[in-house]
């Protein structure tokens, strides 16, 4: 399946507090690769550190999942990079889940610089979305997140997207 970015920005506000999640943070020297740039694989780190966050703020970090029987493994990555990050830019990450049925989820992500000579909403960086599947924590097998799941992310058995 090919993912197709969707506009994180209209999604964000259209989105219950449920479904969505950001961060703010200055990029560090460990951050750059040797153009000066924040390097590629720490967009993705960032990514997952606020898909992490958004899950630890609704009590379904990875053992609160694990009990409930249902792991997110992700699946594939998109990433659009736009322009870079580099030392002392200040970078808001976004997430918000856009989908979630059976045992697919997705997550689309927007990372903005915020420095205070941007443009209000900040300049875009890049976007990503993840797909993610569902397993069981013990087989590794695809298995349907639990209802306790799709409640806690916002969904609901008679809505699973937007």
């Amino acid at each position: 399946m090919k993912l197709r970015i969707p506009d994180a920005d209209v999604l964000w506000e259209d989105l219950p507090a449920t479904r969505r999640h950001e961060l703010t943070l200055t990029v560090t020297p460990a951050e750059l690769d040797d153009l000066q740039h924040v390097n590629n694989t720490v967009y993705l780190a960032w990514c997952e550190q606020v898909a992490r966050e958004h899950a630890l703020r609704l009590g379904m970090g990875t053992q609160a999942l694990m009990e409930l029987g249902a792991v997110p493994v992700a699946r594939q990555h998109v990433i659009n990079y736009h322009r870079p990050a580099v030392l002392g830019d200040t970078v808001r990450i976004r997430t918000a889940l856009t989908l979630h049925a059976g045992v697919r989820s997705v997550r689309a992500y927007a990372l903005d610089r915020l420095n205070p000579d941007d443009p209000d909403g900040g300049v875009r960086l890049a976007e990503c979305q993840t797909e993610w599947v569902w397993v069981d924590p013990v087989s590794g097998r695809p298995k349907r997140a639990p209802e306790a799941v799709s409640t806690g992310f916002g969904f609901s058995d008679a809505v699973y997207s937007r």
